[in-house]
């Protein structure tokens, strides 16, 4: 069952034993509810994958081969996806404690040391804190190493936007600050970030379209945030996030009513960057005991 999180603007639905996935988001226009995430069905709310959003945590997109080295040693987890790859961290995989609550916040804790079955190597907590202030929806990522070495991390959420608001003809355009992207292949990275090619071009305001992507964005202009806009029904909602989230991975499935807008730390196969050497990974190292952590959020302008 969800936890509501409710005010005049916002209304979220938290499933703790679902990864602190989302089971929807919504927004108030005209006092009418509409859904601003993919909603989830009823039936599906256990299954992180299919939510509203989730989070990504210790890593964020996939590790090539579900492999990675760190520190002289190699690591070989499960594969989570059918093209091989360990996907989207192990949090999503587990129920999330409420550590606190009321009706326009909730935090949810995880810690590996009490389950069995994590696919990652090193011993670490996770935290989320969602919380609705006025027309803000904001989220609090964090994690601690909890290991006696230090591990390799990175961390993001994974919303799944829709592509109409109020009705058919409230079309969703989008400006996203970023000024390069990944060369890929299956997803993996093959070089160095580049200039960002056309079809993903978002620095000027423009309607989202029928392309299909799959993406890793960065070289996030500092300061700036995303914005996302309805046109028929003048809803502009601007899209922040902390330096920390230094990649974007941009999702636009054909023939699907929403997209994937994703902010996180790493760039896919981010570990594996690491351990190669390449600058601009964005995974961070955690000294044992040490913690990181980073805020995103939506606000809904007038």
């Amino acid at each position: 069952m969800a936890h509501v999180l409710s005010n005049d603007t916002w209304q979220v639905g938290v499933l703790p034993q679902a990864g602190a996935s989302l089971a929807y988001a919504r927004i108030k226009r005209d006092g009418i509810w509409h859904d601003f995430m993919r909603p989830t069905p009823e039936a599906d709310c256990g299954d992180a994958l299919k939510c509203a959003s989730y989070l990504l945590t210790p890593w964020s997109n996939r590790l090539r081969d579900a492999r990675f080295a760190f520190a002289g040693t190699t690591y070989q987890l499960n594969p989570s996806f059918p093209d091989g790859t360990a996907i989207h961290g192990v949090g999503r995989s587990f129920a999330w404690r409420v550590a606190s609550s009321d009706d326009t916040h909730i935090e949810l804790h995880f810690d590996t040391r009490l389950h069995s079955g994590v696919n990652f190597p090193f011993a670490f907590k996770a935290w989320v804190e969602y919380r609705l202030d006025g027309a803000n929806f904001s989220t609090r990522m964090g994690l601690t190493n909890l290991d006696s070495q230090p591990m390799p991390a990175g961390f993001g959420t994974h919303p799944f936007i829709q592509r109409t608001l109020t009705g058919s003809d409230d079309l969703l355009s989008m400006q996203i600050p970023c000024d390069s992207a990944y060369p890929l292949a299956d997803c993996m990275p093959t070089g160095a970030p580049q200039a960002i090619p056309a079809h993903l071009d978002f620095r000027q305001l423009r309607q989202v379209g029928t392309d299909f992507a799959d993406d890793c964005l960065t070289g996030r202009q500092i300061g700036e945030s995303i914005v996302l806009q309805y046109g028929a029904s003048d809803t502009h909602i601007t899209h922040w996030m902390d330096h920390l989230y230094s990649h974007v991975v941009l999702y636009m499935p054909k023939e699907q009513p929403f997209i994937a807008l994703e902010p996180v730390s790493n760039a896919n196969d981010g570990f594996n960057l690491l351990a190669q050497g390449e600058v601009g990974h964005g995974v961070f190292v955690l000294a044992p005991g040490c913690s990181r952590e980073a805020m995103s959020g939506y606000m809904v302008g007038e």
